[in-house]
């Protein structure tokens, strides 16, 4: 990670930031803020949501992708730069992923953001450990429930232009 970033960089982290400290000031939001930006243009901002809207996966970060994705009517940001205010949380960094956002420029790390009592570290942390370990049960289906899922995403998967490409 550099210590310095460049002016472009430096400039879109500040507002990034300021958006986090205009946050902290309106009660009941957590002080965190995210801009998607597209050929050096804001396309969206993003402050954490989630007490506000009375939902846990209205984070900063997620918020401004959400707001991107209206904006320019796709899902996919391939030529997008994320700021924010701090280190992406699990789910959030994810979502650039699921977005396919391929650079990401943070102030505050997830150890800083621990220290002020946010959790991050501790998801990051749960999610090394075996699914037998973790905190939350996870249970796979069998039988006729299983058989149903799969038939919905092979039902899917047949109406794609060329088929799929499996993941493994």
């Amino acid at each position: 990670m550099p210590d310095q970033l460049n002016h472009t960089d430096q400039h879109f982290l500040e507002h990034a930031i300021e958006i986090s400290r205009r946050a902290l000031e309106d009660e009941g939001k957590t002080p965190f803020g995210a801009i998607v930006v597209i050929e050096g243009e804001i396309i969206s901002e993003g402050t954490s949501s989630v007490v506000e809207l009375t939902d846990p996966t209205a984070h900063a970060e997620v918020m401004a992708l959400r707001h991107a994705g209206t904006k320019l009517g796709r899902h996919l940001f391939p030529d997008a730069v994320m700021y924010a205010s701090s280190e992406p949380c699990p789910m959030c960094l994810v979502a650039c992923y699921w977005a396919q956002v391929p650079r990401l420029v943070f102030g505050a790390t997830s150890q800083d953001v621990a220290t002020y009592g946010f959790e991050d570290l501790q998801f990051y942390r749960e999610l090394t450990l075996t699914a037998e370990e973790r905190f939350l049960r996870e249970e796979a289906a069998g039988g006729t429930p299983h058989t149903q899922a799969v038939d919905v995403l092979r039902g899917w998967a047949d109406k794609i232009p060329g088929g799929v490409v499996p993941k493994y």
